[in-house]
């Protein structure tokens, strides 16, 4: 992500650290929504497809795939040693199939689960258009994160869920995001770093992605990204339960 840094090191070893530029929070935000691809970009992407890889706990790797659909639909699968488990979102109910847990056959998410996808399945994310969205953005200040100067953002969900954003203040790309929930009863504080950022068809992502509490710590490497695949809203339903079988005769 920090194209320069070879460039300048040189002349950062005989500098005084750099500090953010003081900037409005619409600036900053501006600046945000240029470097990810721009506004006319971003909001030409209608339909997404991410696979890769998450390396689990205890030395476990999956392979995973994540599809998403504007304005806020959501699907994510990963298979772990031949098993699938899915977790989705159709725009109205969030659901899984976990054979991992015992599950058969697909069940609505518990409530804190749920809103926790509802969350995942905004399309554009938190920042943008987030007036409309009924979300409230505040620039706190700046902190040092992963040796990068960054602008920190504090971002209220409509329901009252508080993230903080952490957009490197060169090139204004998220580096980092905090957070606490309660899920399931447990009160949880979560950080996901955001690096590798490459260029798909003129959208920067972020190639790799760590996660940091919750249950369990995650790394997620992502291979491929296809803008604008052709998607069904059928892959984001809840399935009917399977049918019994007829033991009878």
């Amino acid at each position: 992500m920090r194209k320069a840094a070879v460039l300048v090191v040189v002349g950062a070893l005989l500098s005084p650290p750099l500090q953010a530029q003081e900037l409005s929070l619409d600036e900053v935000l501006a600046n945000y929504y240029e470097a990810v691809g721009g506004v006319e970009k971003i909001k030409s992407i209608n339909t997404m497809r991410v696979t890769g890889r998450m390396m689990l706990p205890q030395g476990m790797e999956a392979t995973f795939q994540r599809l998403s659909m504007r304005p806020n639909k959501i699907r994510l699968e990963f298979t772990v040693q031949g098993i699938t488990g899915i977790q989705a979102f159709d725009g109205e109910t969030a659901w899984m199939l976990m054979p991992f847990m015992g599950q058969t056959d697909p069940e609505e998410m518990p409530p804190d689960m749920a809103e926790r996808m509802r969350e995942e399945a905004d399309f554009d994310g938190p920042l943008m258009d987030y007036e409309a969205k009924g979300n409230k953005v505040e620039l706190v200040g700046t902190e040092e994160v992963e040796g990068a100067q960054t602008y920190k953002l504090k971002v209220t969900l409509k329901h009252g869920e508080v993230t903080y954003s952490y957009l490197d203040s060169e090139y204004f790309l998220p580096i980092k995001t905090a957070e606490k929930r309660t899920i399931q009863g447990t009160e949880l504080e979560m950080e996901t770093i955001l690096s590798d950022y490459k260029e798909v068809d003129g959208l920067m992502v972020p190639h790799s992605i760590q996660v940091m509490g919750g249950p369990g710590a995650q790394a997620l490497i992502i291979e491929q990204v296809e803008i604008n695949p052709e998607l069904d809203d059928t892959e984001f339903a809840m399935p009917k339960p399977a049918a019994p079988k007829d033991t009878t005769g």
